[in-house]
């Protein structure tokens, strides 16, 4: 069964993370499933742009996209929400759906840490921007970003759309 939660990031100095929408973490929302299955089940879902790596060691965020990170092996720490932020543990299976202007930097993983990445359609061509960058005109981008149609774990609008409204 898959655990909903959802984690509001306050405005920060160096990242502007998303005045409207919070963070979903499903834990276990891709339970049981390889890097493989996980892109292949959020592309049947309607989301783009899939690749399997690891988060960047840096604060940075996306202005104009949504992005999902659903954990394919091992585990990690990451800093949601900029040098200020929280700190979040994720695991094989879990995943995380951050709006547009979240921030995020990993700060350890397991040595087999793999995560897979995704974006709504029509976002899969975006933008990174290191903290030390500036917010910059990244607030009035942010505001433009469209929702998604589907929550890219289950093709449905939930739970993703129960929570961005």
């Amino acid at each position: 069964m898959t655990d909903v939660t959802t984690l509001i990031l306050e405005p920060g100095t160096d990242v502007p993370n998303n005045p409207d929408l919070p963070v979903v973490i499903l834990r276990g929302g891709m339970a049981g499933l390889d890097a493989g299955a996980i892109r292949a089940r959020i592309e049947a879902n309607g989301w783009g742009g899939t690749w399997t790596w690891t988060v960047f060691d840096y604060h940075h965020y996306h202005p104009d996209a949504h992005e999902a990170l659903c954990v394919a092996s091992g585990e990690a720490e990451l800093t949601l929400g900029g040098p200020e932020g929280e700190v979040v543990t994720v695991r094989a299976g879990d995943c995380l759906i951050l709006p547009a202007g979240t921030g995020h930097k990993l700060n350890a993983s397991s040595d087999d840490f793999r995560i897979c990445g995704a974006y709504p359609p029509g976002q899969e061509d975006f933008e990174t921007r290191r903290a030390e960058e500036g917010i910059g005109d990244s607030r009035a981008r942010i505001a433009e970003v469209a929702l998604p149609k589907t929550d890219p774990t289950t093709g449905e609008a939930s739970p993703l759309l129960q929570h961005w409204r």
